[in-house]
């Protein structure tokens, strides 16, 4: 059965986005994961405009036609109220089979200088919209053979460092403002944890090696990938102190109407109990700070 979702016009969406504003003191940062393609929350069925998918355009190859289609996509989010868009993907299609990436046209290209290449005229439209964009997956999701939302993906013999290009790159020309982790298992990065929950992968390599200082989300946590194998509590610990700054519950594939409270109590009690490094919590609120400074800037 598929979830239900709180998007069923432009209007209605828009209208949404105003009222849960108005009910808070602080401005919300309202994200969604508008890919295009398959990945595309705004429907042309709810009355929004066509997309196409990270593999039409990287397929194409054309710096025009991205650029247009980033725009159109950018435009429509920020018209809407939305600032974080959890786009672009820029896995790169190693395996072709992979039934989350590769199989759905999620990735641009099987060379990473072309992933760069298109992620970053996406992430620059959406910035001269005023919305942010956030390359995913970290440390790299498309050699996986399985899909994270059902169970672990093991990329053990497949990963390979070419994965890391385009962050790299995207890093360096100073473009990246977010990154998400992957829910993916590694051995040689750690026996018993996927990345979310790695210090080595989360905070040693995206930000010691790689030298990202931007915004780190989770995948949602309610994936199998983590509800399979973590109660929540442990998985909020573990993300939190591996270096993860904001916690994605998208409360679709399990329900529960308490999520939110239930999360900050389980954070709260950690810091308590001095499970959770207080420094993180400190950490990740001055960068979800300087965030919300971006959006307001001209």
């Amino acid at each position: 059965s598929t979830p239900v979702r709180n998007v069923e016009s432009p209007e209605q969406l828009k209208k949404l986005i105003k009222d849960l504003q108005a009910l808070s003191s602080n401005r919300l940062l309202i994200a969604i994961d508008q890919e295009g393609g398959r990945v595309n929350r705004l429907k042309e069925r709810f009355g929004f405009p066509p997309t196409v998918s990270h593999q039409y355009l990287g397929d194409l190859n054309n710096a025009d036609s991205t650029r247009y289609y980033a725009n159109k996509t950018a435009v429509l989010l920020s018209d809407l109220g939305i600032h974080l868009n959890f786009a672009p993907v820029v896995d790169v299609n190693t395996n072709p089979d992979n039934p989350v990436i590769g199989r759905l046209e999620r990735s641009f290209s099987a060379n990473p200088d072309d992933v760069t290449k298109h992620a970053s005229i996406f992430l620059d439209e959406h910035r001269n919209n005023g919305v942010i964009g956030a390359a995913k997956h970290f440390p790299g999701h498309g050699s996986a053979w399985n899909d994270s939302h059902f169970g672990l993906a093991d990329v053990t013999d497949t990963w390979d460092d070419l994965e890391l290009i385009p962050y790299r790159k995207l890093i360096e020309d100073n473009i990246l403002d977010v990154v998400m982790s992957a829910h993916i298992f590694n051995e040689n990065w750690n026996e018993d944890h996927p990345a979310t929950l790695v210090p080595e992968i989360m905070t040693n390599l995206l930000r010691d090696e790689l030298g990202f200082t931007g915004l780190v989300v989770s995948d949602d946590m309610q994936m199998g990938a983590i509800t399979e194998f973590y109660g929540t509590e442990i998985a909020v610990e573990l993300a939190i102190n591996a270096g993860i700054d904001l916690l994605i519950f998208a409360n679709n594939s399990v329900y529960d109407p308490e999520i939110a409270s239930k999360i900050i109590q389980s954070v709260v009690e950690g810091v308590r109990v001095d499970r959770i490094d207080e420094k993180r919590i400190i950490e990740a609120n001055k960068r979800i700070d300087a965030l919300h400074q971006k959006l307001t800037e001209p």
